[in-house]
């Protein structure tokens, strides 16, 4: 994020959206765009940007963006769709940015199917041969778009089965290592959606089923097989002869950032303080959700608020640091724990901290590329964090001081301005003196004078003195988080350092 203006926040922009004042300089017209027409609106004073096939005049947005104008600017003219998915797949696009709509893309004309046929016209082949050609044609061109979206030729199928109290649903992934953390299920009143996770895919099944169930759901794996069974609990003694009506997306393997992030909604059942601007929110979830947020991976809130609907991503976190590393926690499957600073003129944060116990806000699908085989292979495991970019810390520092076995040293240097800012500090000391393999160091950018320990920003020299290897051919693992300006400076010292690219994850949402 970049500071903004004064009168450029998120209720500045939703004030402005909801004035009557035309944004799009068109007067209520709505447009055919062709690409050389949006090729020419990319300057910043004049600038139009695609996303999903609408295209939109940004440039009354640009000074509200919260990203920066330079940011917009890499789509300006163009298609930004695959740049949003990227960084922004979160944001509902349509209600920020639906008074500033200009139209939507002229379709192409297929230049493939226009050249055959221009060719067989002109060498005045038969018409039966032609048809024959363009239905092979279209044949191909479907078939093609079918196997980029990977609907065909699939492995992922599905069974169901029951007995006189229970419907078991049972998913044949036939993927190796599958787990909890991959199953997602949510069933309310008689609606039944499944989601698995595999890797960058998921498969999904999605029905209207026929007769009710109780709110009791189970997920059973077999992991070495990647059998997944959905077991749900009749609430009348009946026979079902179908299991119900299929969505849409039932039944469909696609990719995760073409499925679109499904929420639902949790009660807020409690809110603590951690610091003088900082709380512990805990979420429960509905009781026909089974759903466990992997380590290293985040959840968006979405809530409306002045009218608009606005979605933030957080990481959660446990509700406490273990020190005792005989066991990993169990997790409960019920609630999901948030460290969230609340911001004085932050817009959504004042909106969740007016939050009263027993209200409820939708909570998406977990999303994330980090994936544990990277810590589980490493040796030595360094933690930079800024601020409340220490919540994805808080997992991982229980994952690889409970399970990972390998690990010589896991380090957490944690920056903040001042010593009443630092999250959880008590918990992160006593955890040092538990464990020998820990070590934090705070860093404080604008310490007291009574501060006796180390103080600055991240900088070549900090990481230099901090960030080092057990041994000079240990494998390490670098995560970085914190705000985007800390993120981005962070990597690129640690790569001035010698640190390759596969040694660094940073977190970002």
């Amino acid at each position: 994020q970049v500071p903004l203006k004064p009168g450029r926040s998120l209720m500045d922009w939703i004030r402005l959206t909801k004035s009557g004042k035309d944004l799009t300089g068109l007067k209520g017209r709505l447009l055919e765009v062709t690409e050389d027409e949006l090729s020419k609106h990319n300057k910043k004073e004049d600038c139009w940007i695609c996303i999903r096939g609408f295209v939109y005049n940004v440039t009354p947005y640009m000074e509200y963006h919260p990203g920066g104008e330079d940011e917009l600017m890499k789509a300006a003219g163009a298609d930004g769709t695959d740049l949003f998915d990227q960084v922004h797949r979160w944001v509902n696009y349509e209600s920020m940015l639906k008074e500033c709509l200009v139209g939507r893309m002229a379709v192409k004309p297929c230049a493939a199917l226009k050249g055959e046929l221009l060719f067989h016209i002109s060498h005045q082949i038969p018409e039966d041969e032609i048809l024959v050609k363009l239905k092979t044609f279209i044949i191909l061109v479907v078939l093609s778009e079918l196997l980029t979206l990977n609907l065909v030729f699939k492995s992922t199928n599905y069974d169901w089965f029951q007995t006189d109290s229970l419907i078991t649903i049972v998913i044949y992934t036939k993927q190796k290592d599958m787990n909890a953390d991959l199953v997602i299920v949510d069933c309310q009143d008689k609606q039944l959606r499944g989601e698995i996770i595999m890797d960058d895919h998921s498969y999904l099944v999605e029905i209207d089923l026929d007769h009710a169930v109780s709110e009791d759901v189970a997920v059973n794996i077999a992991e070495r097989v990647g059998k997944v069974e959905i077991i749900l609990k009749k609430k009348d003694n009946v026979h079902w002869k179908n299991l119900g009506q299929p969505s849409e997306g039932h039944n469909t393997f696609i990719k995760r950032t073409d499925r679109g992030l499904f929420y639902r909604k949790c009660k807020l059942v409690s809110k603590t303080e951690v610091t003088h601007d900082t709380k512990l929110f805990c979420l429960m979830l509905p009781k026909g959700t089974h759903l466990r947020v992997p380590t290293g991976q985040h959840v968006y809130l979405k809530h409306i608020v002045a009218g608009t609907e606005v979605v933030k991503p957080y990481t959660p976190v446990l509700p406490f640091l273990p020190l005792d590393f005989q066991e990993p926690p169990c997790h409960d499957g019920v609630h999901i724990y948030l460290m969230i600073k609340i911001y004085s003129h932050g817009l959504f944060t004042q909106a969740l901290d007016h939050l009263q116990i027993g209200d409820y806000i939708s909570v998406s699908n977990p999303e994330g590329n980090f994936k544990k085989s990277q810590v589980q292979t490493s040796e030595d495991l360094l933690l930079l964090a800024g601020g409340t970019g220490f919540t994805p810390m808080v997992k991982l520092l229980n994952l690889a001081l409970t399970e990972v076995s390998c690990l010589r040293t896991v380090k957490l240097i944690f920056f903040n301005k001042t010593e009443d800012d630092i999250l959880w500090r008590n918990q992160l000391e006593q955890l040092a003196l538990k464990d020998e393999r820990f070590e934090v160091q705070f860093i404080l950018s604008q310490p007291s004078k009574d501060w006796i320990g180390k103080q600055g920003k991240i900088s070549p020299s900090l990481l230099s003195e901090f960030v080092k290897r057990s041994r000079r051919d240990s494998k390490v693992l670098i995560c970085i988080c914190g705000p985007a300006p800390f993120t981005e400076q962070g990597v690129q010292y640690l790569k001035d350092l010698g640190y390759s690219q596969e040694e660094i994850h940073a977190f970002t949402a």
